[in-house]
């Protein structure tokens, strides 16, 4: 079985044993670029899941990845590895609603509303007013609406699959859709800050990312979320 995880700084385990969100942020490792550091990644919660579940693991993830990319790159790869499917176990952990993917001369760059991402200068006038103009309620209905209809399809496909939220939840979700087992709470508190949060410190003060004590915290829940439902 191969396991296949996608998903922001959480998956990727940016700053787990180093200060380090992306592979280039270290001389050593800038060839690999927005890929997570690989001394990370071997003490992130994807790879303790793959040992305990004896697969081998793919990572799409990256360091500040919007949703919008987590479904591209996710589709490409199962588009690219299609005679995989059949044995591949998806495990997504979603990023923040509000975050987008632009594409500017061929460069995917990833965006939030935090007013500190670098554009190039031709958008930089629409950045701003994408910071200022920021709905998070229509953020939030079209995160759960995308990420619902790429759940439909992975259900078509009959590829197996589990989401759950890094920092944001849908509680605020009225029309409320049924996910069955593939979702870890999607209404609910069970995010991965919250869940990690309430056992573990983040590694600073002013950091959201955890040490290895954390990402063994949710290796432990996501296999015991597999192993009660059944799921492999």
């Amino acid at each position: 079985m191969i396991l296949y995880v996608n998903g922001d700084s959480h998956t990727a385990a940016a700053e787990c044993v180093n200060n380090h969100a992306f592979a280039e942020d270290d001389p050593q490792y800038w060839m690999l670029g927005r890929a997570p550091h690989p001394d990370n990644l071997e003490h992130g919660w994807a790879k303790l899941l793959s040992n305990r579940l004896h697969t081998g693991m793919i990572c799409d993830a990256e360091s500040a990845s919007s949703n919008e990319r987590i479904i591209r790159t996710t589709k490409q790869w199962m588009k690219k590895f299609k005679h995989e499917l059949y044995r591949t176990f998806v495990v997504i952990q979603w990023s923040t609603w509000e975050r987008e993917e632009w594409l500017i001369d061929d460069t995917y760059y990833q965006i939030n509303a935090s007013g500190t991402d670098d554009v190039p200068k031709s958008h930089i006038d629409q950045y701003k007013e994408y910071v200022a103009n920021i709905d998070w309620t229509e953020k939030t209905q079209e995160a759960h609406a995308k990420i619902y209809a790429f759940h439909l399809d992975l259900k078509r496909k009959n590829i197996k699959h589990i989401f759950f939220n890094g920092n944001n939840n849908f509680s605020k979700i009225k029309k409320k859709r049924n996910w069955g087992t593939n979702y870890i709470d999607p209404y609910g508190e069970s995010t991965f800050h919250n869940i990690v949060g309430s056992k573990c410190e983040t590694v600073s003060p002013t950091s959201w990312h955890y040490g290895k004590d954390g990402h063994r915290v949710w290796a432990q829940f996501i296999t015991k979320y597999i192993v009660d439902n059944k799921l492999i």
